[in-house]
This record gives C-alpha cells, sequence and structure tokens, in this order.
C-alpha cells in the first residue's frame, strides 16, 4: 500500500492504567469488527477512535464522525442512512449519508447511546449485512464500513431496561475499550498540564513557560477532576494566560471559573453543584428579611468556608473565589474578620474535594 499513516491523534500517558488503554486499542485497532469506546466525558474517546481508525488498514480511508446526541431522530436518520429528493419537506435532491461517505473506511457515532429505536434498528442491519436504504428509496445500497460507538452511559443497563436494543448491543460490543478517568492516572496530570501549558504559553507568543509553583501543582494533584483531560485543559489554560508575571512559575489555579461572591443565587430547592453554602432550608428566617443583614451573613458564610477548606491560607481561599488577594483582604477587612484567629473559626468539616 502506497504512503504511510499520518501522526497518530495526540494521546499522552505514562500511567499503567494508560498504558494498558493504549495497549488494548493497538491489539483491536487492525481489526475489522464493531467496537464499543466507553469513558466518562473528556476522558479522549474520540482520539481513541481515530486511534482505532488510523492504526487499521483502513487509516487512508475515510474516518467520518457524527454525534448521535446532537440531532433530532429524522435528521439523524437522514444524516446517516441519505435520503432521496422528495423524501420529506425541504428534501430537494439527495443526500449522501455517513454510512455512503464512509464506505470501505471507519464511521465513528458519539454519543451512541442516544440514538433511538428507529435508528438503532437500521444500523443493526447494517452491521449484520451491509446493507440500507435512503430515507424515502427503495433501491439497496451496500457499504463496507466498520463501525465505532461511543458513549459515558452504561450500554448493558440501559439495554436490561429496554431503553436500548440488546441485539445490537451484542454486535456493537465485540470488543469494549474503557479509558481510565483522569483521577485513575494521577501520574498523567502533570505531564499534561505542562503540556497544556506550554501549548497555552506559545499561543499567547510568551518566550517559554516559566512552570508551576508546588502550591499550584498539589491543586492540580488534589483535584477530582470530574470533567477529566477537558478540564485539566481548560484550568491549566486559564492558569497561564492570567498569571501576572509570565517570567515566573504560574502559583494561582482556579479550580472552579464560576466561583464568585456575586454568583447568581441557585432557584430554592435546586442548589448549584460545589456550592460553598447549602441552599436555603426551612429554618430560613421568612420576609421580609433583612437584607443588608442577608448579604452579611450570606458573604462572611463563603469568606469562613474557603478559609477552612484552605486551612485559613488567605491566599489559596482568594484564588478559589476567583478574588485576588487584596480584594480578599479588603472583604475580611469589611467584615472585620482579619482580628479572627482560625482557633475561634466556627467549627466546621473540611471539605477536600474542593480544593
Amino acid at each position: 500500500m502506497a504512503g504511510s499513516p499520518p501522526d497518530l491523534p495526540a494521546l499522552m500517558g505514562e500511567s499503567p492504567a494508560f498504558q494498558a488503554m493504549l495497549e488494548h486499542v493497538s491489539k483491536a485497532a487492525p481489526l475489522n469488527k464493531p467496537t464499543l469506546v466507553i469513558g466518562e466525558r473528556g476522558t479522549g474517546k474520540e482520539l481513541v477512535a481515530a486511534r482505532l481508525h488510523y492504526l487499521s488498514r483502513r487509516w487512508d480511508r475515510p474516518f467520518v464522525k457524527l454525534n448521535c446526541g446532537a440531532l433530532a431522530e429524522s435528521l439523524l436518520e437522514s444524516e446517516l442512512f441519505g435520503h432521496e429528493a422528495g423524501a420529506f419537506t425541504g428534501a430537494v435532491r439527495r443526500h449522501v449519508g455517513r454510512f455512503e461517505l464512509a464506505d470501505d473506511g471507519t464511521l465513528f457515532l458519539d454519543e451512541i447511546a442516544n440514538a433511538p429505536p428507529s435508528v438503532q434498528e437500521k444500523m443493526l442491519r447494517v452491521i449484520e449485512y451491509g446493507e440500507f436504504e435512503r430515507v424515502g428509496g427503495s433501491t439497496t445500497l451496500a457499504t463496507n464500513v466498520r463501525l465505532i460507538g461511543a458513549t459515558n452511559a452504561d450500554l448493558p443497563a440501559l439495554a436490561d431496561r429496554g431503553r436500548f436494543r440488546a441485539d445490537l448491543l451484542d454486535r456493537l460490543s465485540f470488543d469494549v475499550i474503557t479509558i481510565p478517568p483522569l483521577r485513575a492516572r494521577p501520574e498523567d496530570i502533570p505531564l499534561l498540564a505542562e503540556h497544556f501549558a506550554v501549548a497555552m504559553a506559545r499561543e499567547l507568543e510568551r518566550p517559554y513557560f516559566a512552570g508551576f509553583t508546588d502550591r499550584a501543582r498539589a491543586l492540580l494533584l488534589a483535584h477530582d477532576w470530574p470533567g477529566n483531560v477537558r478540564e485539566l485543559k481548560n484550568v491549566v489554560e486559564r492558569a497561564v494566560y492570567r498569571a501576572e508575571r509570565p517570567d515566573r512559575p504560574v502559583d494561582t489555579v482556579v479550580l472552579d471559573p464560576f466561583a464568585s461572591p456575586w454568583r447568581p443565587a441557585a432557584p430554592a430547592g435546586a442548589p448549584a453543584a460545589g456550592a460553598p453554602v447549602p441552599a436555603p432550608s426551612a429554618s430560613s428566617p421568612p420576609v421580609p428579611v433583612d437584607f443588608p443583614e442577608a448579604v452579611r451573613a450570606f458573604e462572611t458564610g463563603l469568606l469562613h468556608a474557603a478559609l477552612e477548606r484552605n486551612q485559613f491560607n488567605q491566599k489559596r481561599a482568594a484564588a478559589e473565589l476567583g478574588l485576588r488577594y487584596h480584594q480578599f483582604r479588603g472583604h475580611l477587612r469589611k467584615y472585620g474578620l482579619l482580628e479572627d484567629p482560625p482557633a475561634r473559626a466556627p467549627a466546621r468539616g473540611r471539605d477536600k474535594a474542593a480544593i
């Protein structure tokens, strides 16, 4: 075969769990079999699917992608299988679907758990017989496509509840590659953080990246990263661009960009995830409320909670709330909290997960 495969999609990691996953990908890639890629949001499922394609014998053929959760049922069916002119209102000409476009190549279907039953039924026939018809058409078309599906859902559980076809799951799951979440590969966090930071410094046209302080590295390692690598990339890039002295190591890391004393309150009964103070309960004072006192109580609660979570380190507490150090000190001074030593602060449980 002429030519050579392009550079493989960037998948970085040295942890045992990640290396084992990459080895699994390398073994599965040469097979012309359907494969499922399972992983939490932000773990890089599309990158793994691309690696499966470019390590296969189909590497020089089309790699076609479609997000099954981004389209309504009728549009998804048309995008996958195509439609004939006049198949429905607005169909003025024939449309070639993704199964045709991916012929002899690979079709990657992200969020495959969201495919509706009618689409699942037609997908099953393509996998089993390599045949389908366009929407509004009667001609049977043949296609030779390797199908790779991805999801963060528990497909066997959905199949048990009748929300995903069990026979389709049987055919899709010739092999299943599960991507470990970032919290299961802590060895990779510094490596990835450095990579994203250097790339961001280059984007900002800075001559170099000065690194992270020990405190910043500790914050990155302590976080549980529910958004995985995508979240880490955002956090690192935000820290690099906000750094006031690019020639010095980055010290301030804002894990939650929404953290602010002025963050809009969640509706009663629906507190925002990770909110530092509980939503009002039945014991809240009835209206009318002393508004200035209520604001004071709310803001002092935020300040106390941030201080306690950060072992009364004011710089770390300020960073967590998205404030500059002097702004944070100003709020403490406003409420007379500078004279409030840690020993006299209200006793609360330390929330390590918020660091």
